[in-house]
Order: structure tokens, then C-alpha cells, then sequence
């Protein structure tokens, strides 16, 4: 399973900051996905570098973003997602703001999404590190399964 995290923010991009939700999601899918091969790379939140980023790693198995899915004027993750994907899967998205939700009542202003371009399985994480972690450790139990009927190979 080929993977790239990808980290949206102005801030992290620009080494205002240190990247910490990008590692934390790339540890919690290492832990539980032990073949997964993943990529790290990080972008600001604007539509056309949001873009570039995905649109040039379709050869991968799947894209999880962490950050700008919140309210801010610059938190346009998903709407960029939500345009860029061929057909979404709002279960994911749903079932990720359910179980955050029990977690902390600030998962209700999360408005993540996730899709499917091509065969590429995209999806957004928030950027706080412990939401990022919690939410890529409940995407494990499904990835596998996701990818195989994306590739059309059934239950």
C-alpha cells in the first residue's frame, strides 16, 4: 500500500513550525499497516499547491491530509478536495467526526471529506496532532478493504 501524508499549512510550509500532525499519522499507520510505504510532504493552504500535491501523487494508493479542515478563512481542504475528487465517500467522513466526537465536542466544526480520483482514495484529517493520530488509527481497520474495491476486486 503506497501512502502520502500530506500536511496543508501556511505555517508548517513556510518552517514557522515544526510538521508534528504529518509524523504522528505516518506513526499511526506505520504501527498498524506494517507494509504501508509512506511519503510525507507538505504544502500551504492554497488551491493551486493543494492541487498540484494531489494531482501528482494519484500513482499512490492513497492521499491523507492533515489540516485545513476547521473554520478559518485559509481552512479550504476540503472544499479543494470535495471539487478535485471523481465521486466521495462521505461514510469516512462521518464515521471519523462520530468517533472524534466522543473524544471532543470541537470534532463538530471539522468538515473533512474524503473521495476517490481515479483509483486514489483521498482523505482529510484535522491538523491538531492528537486528532490527526486518532482519526489515521480508525482509518487502518478499513483501508485494505477501501483499496480493494476501488481496484474493482470486490468484498
Amino acid at each position: 500500500m503506497r501512502v502520502l501524508v500530506l500536511t496543508i499549512s501556511d505555517r508548517a510550509s513556510a518552517g514557522v513550525y515544526e510538521d508534528k500532525s504529518g509524523p504522528a499519522v505516518e506513526e499511526a499507520l506505520g504501527n498498524n499497516i506494517p507494509d504501508a510505504e509512506i511519503e510525507r510532504q507538505i504544502v500551504p493552504d492554497e488551491k493551486a499547491e493543494i492541487e498540484k500535491a494531489l494531482s501528482g501523487n494519484l500513482d499512490k494508493d492513497i492521499i491523507i491530509t492533515t489540516g485545513g479542515t476547521g473554520l478559518g478563512p485559509r481552512d479550504i481542504t476540503p472544499d479543494v478536495t470535495s471539487e478535485f475528487c471523481d465521486r466521495l465517500i462521505p461514510g469516512i467522513a462521518e464515521y471519523l467526526r462520530t468517533e472524534s466526537l466522543k473524544e471532543t465536542l470541537n470534532a463538530l466544526l471539522s468538515r473533512g471529506v474524503a473521495g476517490i480520483k481515479d483509483k486514489t482514495i483521498i482523505i482529510n484529517l484535522p491538523g491538531s496532532v492528537s486528532g490527526a493520530r486518532f482519526c489515521a488509527e480508525l482509518l487502518t481497520a478499513v483501508l485494505k478493504h477501501a483499496l480493494a474495491m476501488v481496484r474493482g476486486e470486490g468484498h
